[in-house]
């Protein structure tokens, strides 16, 4: 799975890497470009492909917005006017279930996107030594051994409150996962889906559905790249963040065997 990750990017430098157009302003959030412990309901950079409103006819563009980590299903009640009522958090989607599972149906055949990170963290969990019945979670970093920036696979959706008239839309998006493969199978058996340049143009297209095979398990080539690191436990608190969650723990009971990956 991934519950957390790690992105330092500009939206402006974001799209103007990608040609694309910048709208995060538009969202008013305030929120810092750099992220080192990114949570659930955090608003996140998305990019996604689609066409000018009300110019079905025009090439689509791509497009930087914020979007809530946490996709809210098109039919969710509202709790109160323009508030969506709580319900699963639903920040992962199996890629192998998306297109059968209700939640998400809808969103693979047309509102696919890319979240872009640095990288993201899990846990290895173990028992702690000398104290029967606890375990010891130890936190791990992957990314890119040249640090280039990783672009996962994410599904996005649109939420109104229907009892209000011209309410503001919530935009929500949600991180494909899929089997762990290759040296990162040691951390978790689950993993995020990357999504290679190649296959952009088909992943975002808004007016057609996504080749199955997208959501396939990449090969172990494809992650070949991305290494783990034990990192301080700083990072499991969300409260925490800055660069120094980044740092390499040299004493982490794994470190020895991660480093061999």
């Amino acid at each position: 799975m991934c519950g957390r990750y790690a992105t330092t990017t500009d939206p402006g430098r974001l799209a103007a890497e990608l040609d694309a157009i910048d709208e995060t302003d538009a969202a008013g959030t305030g929120e810092s470009a750099a992220n080192y412990n990114v949570a659930p309901t955090t608003q996140v950079l998305t990019v996604v492909e689609r066409h000018e409103h009300g110019h079905a006819d025009d090439d689509p563009r791509l497009r930087v917005r914020r979007m809530r980590w946490g996709l809210i299903p098109l039919w969710t009640k509202a709790a109160e006017p323009g508030v969506p009522a709580k319900g699963k958090p639903l920040f992962n989607a199996r890629a192998d279930k998306a297109a059968t599972t209700p939640s998400f149906r809808d969103a693979v055949k047309y509102r696919r996107c890319l979240v872009p990170m640095d990288g993201w963290y899990e846990w290895v969990v173990e028992p702690q030594a000398g104290a029967k019945g606890k375990v010891a979670k130890h936190p791990y970093f992957m990314a890119r051994a040249d640090g280039s920036r990783l672009y996962m696979a994410g599904l996005w959706s649109v939420w109104r409150d229907r009892a209000v008239p011209d309410s503001e839309p919530l935009l929500s998006c949600t991180i494909l996962t899929t089997d762990a493969v290759g040296d990162l199978t040691h951390i978790h058996d689950r993993m995020p889906l990357p999504m290679p340049t190649e296959h952009w143009d088909a992943w975002l297209d808004p007016d057609h559905p996504a080749p199955a095979t997208l959501l396939a398990t990449p090969s172990e080539a494809a992650v070949a790249d991305i290494t783990a690191r034990p990192v301080p436990s700083l990072v499991n608190s969300v409260r925490n963040n800055g660069p120094e969650l980044l740092a390499q723990v040299t004493d982490s009971p794994k470190s020895e065997q991660i480093s061999l990956l």
